[in-house]
């Protein structure tokens, strides 16, 4: 059965569980039976029939986006894996050590 690795915000709707097995022959399946075995997930993972723009899913590390997406094949004991988006940063050094680098 595929596993599910879940992300830390989202882990008080899976009873704190990292992983959980859900069954499907695709990543729409196998996230509509977590869906189904841990309700409070959905609103956080879904946009209507389409998962939210900030999760991004990957299967075995391959980004599902550039395979088949939703529909994209998960063999039995394939991971797959939610990641919300990581945005911002620290923009350009500014000051006095601006380009130093870091230092042992």
């Amino acid at each position: 059965m595929p596993v599910v690795r879940i992300p830390t915000v989202l882990r008080k709707h899976t009873d704190g569980q990292a992983k959980v097995e859900a069954a499907g022959g695709n990543v729409r399946e196998v996230l509509r039976q977590l869906v189904s075995d841990h309700p409070g997930v959905e609103d956080q993972l879904f946009d209507g029939d389409e998962v939210r723009g900030f999760i991004n899913v990957y299967v075995d590390d391959e980004d599902i986006r550039y395979v088949e997406g939703l529909d994209t094949p998960v063999e039995d004991g394939a991971e797959v894996a939610l990641m919300p988006a990581v945005a911002g940063g620290a923009g350009p050094a500014r000051g006095p050590r601006a380009g130093r680098g870091l230092r042992a």
